[in-house]
């Protein structure tokens, strides 16, 4: 297993909460803890698995400010205390993926082949960041298992992701969807790449030229914010009626800086929690979406917790309305 040493195995240290309440009342009651260097156990009811990537270096490299690698460790104690009101699904911790040497793609790599390791093993991926470049990894996972389905992509995010390599074909925290559409178009495959919560200002001219090339469906923050709810439910229900499977990614700077204040960029006109949580629902009702990953929580720069709490419920929600 190539990704056997940039890996960590979970801590029960991070699943802690009150000794009050009834036993499978809360997260940190019911999450299981596995060892992917190991074989995953045979469960006998639908699963999915928390994995976090614990890496800085793509943010690093895109200039932006570091601290996100301890992301995947917030969120774990904000969700811990949740509620689970869910009864017919498994909850694992299936640890980390950590980026400690600055080998982002060796990094990458490793999260692909636990991506993987979990889907063949039938379990939903939720992989927790560290920065948006963990989409270049997971990618890399769920194409060495589905590489023939058509895969639709929808991004909530401020920012397209599609900057252009940098020395030496390097990725960054600004490239992995330019990066998947590259592998998509060596092999031969249609792109279907959809984006939720664009902001003019988070995007230069030249990335709009890039997302029109690979034919990206955008839906503007401002269209969101302006009430266009047509055109942003029509986007989702494209992505559910057209694909196969449906890969989701969110981003936490797609929320205005009240609601996410870690992250490495925040967003000054970014959306609320509640113009995201009615399509996140939809998509993962549609029974098509085969992995989740929520990235950019820098907690160093959150205020009362309040982005990993948001990403928590944000996990909440998928897992409350995943359909198995």
């Amino acid at each position: 297993m190539t990704w056997a040493g940039r890996y960590i195995s979970p801590s029960k240290a991070l699943w802690q909460g009150r000794p009050d309440i009834p036993d499978g009342s809360c997260f940190f009651q019911v999450m299981q803890l596995i060892d992917i260097q190991k074989d995953a156990p045979a469960q006998a009811q639908p699963a999915l698995a928390i994995i976090g990537f614990c890496c800085d270096e793509g943010i690093r490299r895109n200039h932006g400010r570091l601290g996100a690698a301890e992301g995947p460790a917030a969120i774990r104690e904000a969700l811990a205390k949740m509620p689970m009101q869910r009864q017919d699904i498994l909850c694992y911790d299936a640890g980390d993926i950590v980026c400690s040497d600055n080998n982002l793609e060796a990094a990458q790599n490793a999260l692909g082949e636990a991506v993987h390791f979990l889907l063949r093993h039938g379990i939903t991926p939720i992989v927790i960041g560290g920065g948006h470049e963990l989409a270049w990894g997971h990618f890399q996972g769920i194409e060495k298992k589905y590489p023939a389905e058509n895969l639709g992509i929808i991004n909530f995010d401020a920012h397209f992701d599609m900057r252009p390599l940098l020395t030496n074909n390097q990725g960054s925290s600004g490239t992995p969807f330019l990066q998947i559409a590259e592998a998509h178009e060596r092999a031969n495959r249609r792109f279907d790449y959809n984006c939720i919560g664009i902001q003019n200002t988070g995007n230069i001219r030249q990335l709009f030229t890039t997302a029109k090339k690979y034919e990206t469906q955008i839906v503007y923050a401002d269209d969101i914010h302006q009430g266009d709810m047509n055109k942003y439910f029509s986007l989702v229900n494209h992505v559910i009626y057209y694909n196969q499977i449906i890969y989701l990614s969110l981003c936490l700077d797609v929320f205005a800086v009240p609601y996410a204040p870690g992250v490495s960029a925040p967003q000054t006109f970014g959306l609320t929690p509640w113009q995201i949580v009615p399509a996140l629902r939809k998509l993962a009702e549609s029974g098509k979406v085969i992995s989740y990953d929520i990235a950019e929580l820098s907690p160093k720069y959150d205020i009362d917790a309040r982005t990993a709490k948001l990403a928590a419920s944000m996990i909440y929600e998928i897992v409350h309305h995943h359909k198995i």
